[in-house]
Order: structure tokens, then sequence, then C-alpha cells
């Protein structure tokens, strides 16, 4: 008996029985992989956040099928006592099997939240979603880790189950929903049309997708202000661009990212920079300058001019928005990102206080670097000659205030150790002196 087309066909179906739980503190996980589309869905329609709890058996080493205990996110740990002493797996043995799977569970964790922060769960609702129930095995992990994370509630939802599930789930959960428990049940892929396997690069794309989804939903332009810190989405031009604000207390500057050619919101150096500026008082903007779709299109990703005016759009945006709209703008760009940084500076002259380019193409800026009136400082690294060079010959093109930071032995991605926190100290100390309300505000 077939029930669903696929697994985003049971997401939607599923979701339908969950309206009741909508709410402001409703968080949905998946179960990867398989029940990551099924959680997508579900979170798509009742507009909560996405997230994944990550759950890695512990198999007896002689009998790897028999489960001893599993292991969860935040160094969460359950063990089967009754299967320890039947089996006299020795705390040896039970330790050496703990970091192997632990350390595959942080390379899933790392690798499917893409550098985001995992979502704190206490105090919330919590949904937890898969494909399927079969044993439970799993599931009933999972739930658990949800309660030792601190959740104040916790469901778990599944499209199909076999007759009688929850009795050998107890009181893992305050809640159980399954669409369907059919008496003749052997595997829960017998109830798909299409259950092909799930791939780690889905599960990441459905996060993504979820997150943007989300952030469009509540921060479209002209609606709500901005999150304090997280996902927010901004309306430019007639399209929608994702972004990631952080605002500490008492930010009265913000430093809007440009990032180079191929690179997002999500690029880890970029991230690294940001949080040193939050702790100097900076808030930070980082944001995609070209949708999705925009970017697969080579000639857009080199057009330095059309990124100028997606960052002039979005500084003009940032213009409207009550929380950010008294703050002095810096822009920081990286690779191509500092060209455009600097195009836009040109545009807008005074509105913007400072720029800081990190191994940036100014050159690729051209005749715009003349009109720029913003004090910009160069940061590049000893080991990059090709782009010293061309960043010394850009000196003498601006006519503005103007320095060049060369950091040792730093190549062009900053990946020695130490170099990268040299950029971005270097950054923080620019802004903070070009910035005069940030720098009022430090010195208090």
């Amino acid at each position: 008996m077939i029930s669903f087309a696929d697994r985003l066909d049971a997401g939607t179906q599923l979701a339908a029985h969950l309206s009741h739980l909508q709410s402001d503190d409703l968080i949905v996980v998946g179960l990867p992989r398989g029940g990551v589309p099924v959680a997508y869905q579900v979170a798509k329609s009742l507009h909560a956040p996405l997230d994944v709890i990550i759950v890695r058996k512990l198999g007896v080493p002689f009998q790897p099928e028999l489960a001893m205990g599993a292991i969860g996110d935040d160094g969460i740990r359950i063990l089967s006592d009754d299967v320890l002493a039947m089996t006299g797996v020795g705390d040896q043995e039970l330790m050496e099997m703990e970091e192997r799977e632990r350390a595959e569970l942080d390379r899933r964790s790392r690798r499917y939240r893409s550098g985001h922060e995992k979502l704190p769960l206490a105090g919330r609702t919590v949904v937890i979603v898969d494909d399927g129930i079969a044993t439970g095995s799993t599931a009933l992990v999972a739930c658990q880790v949800a309660r030792r994370q601190g959740a104040a509630r916790v469901a778990l939802a599944v499209p199909v189950a076999p007759r009688g599930w929850t009795d050998r789930m107890g009181e893992a959960a305050d809640e159980y929903i399954a669409i369907t428990t059919p008496d003749h049940f052997w595997a829960v892929g017998q109830f798909y049309r299409d259950f092909s396997p799930t791939e780690d690069a889905e599960v990441i794309a459905y996060l993504e997708r979820s997150r943007a989804e989300l952030a469009r939903v509540r921060a479209a332009d002209g609606g709500d202000p901005p999150a304090v810190d997280g996902e927010i989405a901004l309306s430019v031009d007639s399209v929608t661009v994702a972004g990631q604000l952080s605002i500490p207390d008492n930010a009265t500057g913000l430093i809007i990212f440009a990032h180079g050619a191929g690179s997002s919101r999500h690029s880890p150096r970029n991230r690294h920079v940001a949080g040193m500026l939050n702790q100097n008082g900076l808030a930070t903007l980082l944001f995609d300058l070209l949708t999705e779709g925009e970017a697969l299109d080579r000639s857009r990703v080199f057009d330095i001019e059309g990124l100028a005016g997606r960052l002039v759009g979005v500084t003009n945006w940032v213009r409207r928005q009550e929380v950010l709209r008294d703050m002095s703008v810096g822009y920081f760009g990286s690779s191509t990102g500092a060209a455009a940084a600097l195009v836009a500076a040109a545009e807008l002259g005074d509105e913007v206080a400072a720029v800081v380019s990190r191994g940036g193409r100014p050159d690729l800026a051209g005749e715009h670097l003349a009109l720029v009136q913003s004090p910009t400082l160069l940061i590049v690294g000893s080991e990059d000659r090709t782009v010293l060079e061309l960043n010394r010959r850009v000196m003498a093109k601006l006519d503005c205030p103007t320095d060049l930071v060369v950091i040792p032995g730093a190549t062009h991605l900053f990946e020695q150790p130490g170099t990268l926190d040299a950029a971005a100290e270097a950054a923080s100390s620019w802004f903070v002196t070009h910035l005069p309300t940030v720098a009022q505000a430090v010195a208090r």
C-alpha cells in the first residue's frame, strides 16, 4: 500500500496534522538523512525554524547491529545497562567505540550546519520528525537528546509507523503523531513510491533553503525590524537576498560585508572577522550579493558595477530599517567584493564612513577609484605578491585617507596561524577610528 509519493509529499501531509503545535517557540528538527526532507516541509508549513538532531548508535564491537547505547550533540551519551551487562563490553571498548562515533557525529554536524550555530532547544516546543518508524531506536534517542538539551515539550511526528509503535517509546515524548499505522508493516520504504536515499548535500540544501524561506517570511522589506543576531532576508531591486545580521549591545556602527566571487555570507573567514568586529562594538551584516539563480551566471559573478549596485541597494535597505538607520556605515570587501565596495562608496560619497579591503582586488574598481572619498584601508598578505603589487598601485589612484597593511607570512586566504586575526584587528582599528560614533561608544 503506497501512502506517499516521496518524502516531500509525506511532509506536506504530516504538517496538516501538526497545526495545533504552531507557536512562536516551536522548533522542527529532522533526523538525518531521510527525515530532513519531511521535516523541511513541516517547518515550512508551520513557519518554524529547522535544525537537525544527529544521533549515532554505539554498536556492540562483535555484534554491531546490537546497540549498547547512542550518542547525540553536546556530548550526550545514553547507555543500555542491560546490553552492556549481557555482552560484557568493558570501559575501554566502550570508550573506543564512542570516540569513533563521536568523530563522525561531529563531522556531520559541521557539514550539515555549514557554519551555523545549533538552534538552542531549551524552553522550546520541539517537534522531532523522521520519514517513518521501524524499530524506533534512533527516534527514541533523539527524544532523549532533546530532553537533555532542555526542551519544554517534545513531540515525535512521522508519516508512517507500525501499529502499537508508541508502546515501545514509553514517555520519551509528550506527544506522538503518525498519519498511518498499518497492520502489515515490513519496512518504511514500502509506503513510499520514491524512497531513494537522501544524500548529505540534500540535507544541507534543505537546511539552507529553510533558513532563507523563514527569513523571507519574517523580514520582508519594510516589515518587522531585523533580528539582533540571525538570518534575515533583504528585498533589493525586486529580488530577495539572504543575510546574517549581528548587532551587539550599544552598537552605533554597521559594517556591511561584500564577499568575493564564489563565496557567500557563510564564508568562514568573513564570519571570523565579523565576530571580532562585534567584540569591538560594531554591528555586522553579511549577505549574498547574488541570489542562487543569479550566482549560476558567471558573467554576473564578475560584474563589478552590477555587484556594486546590489551593495548600494542593500545600503539603502539598511537606511529604511529603524534599528539600523542611525548607524554609521562601513564596507568590508574581500577579493572582487573589495572592488564592488569601492565602486559603491564612490557612488554614495560620505554615506560610507570607511572601507576595508582584505586580500582584495581594488584595481578592478577602475576609474571609480579617483572618486572614492571614504577612508580606505588595504590589507594584503606579504606572500600574496601579485595582489600586493596591485594594491600598491591602487594607493596612488586613491584620493582619500588611505593606508596599506601587509600581514607578514600571509597568503591570499590568510590561512596561516594568526594571520586572519591580525587582519581582523587592523580592520577593527580602522573602523573604530573612522566611524566616530563607534569610537565614542567604545571609549565609554
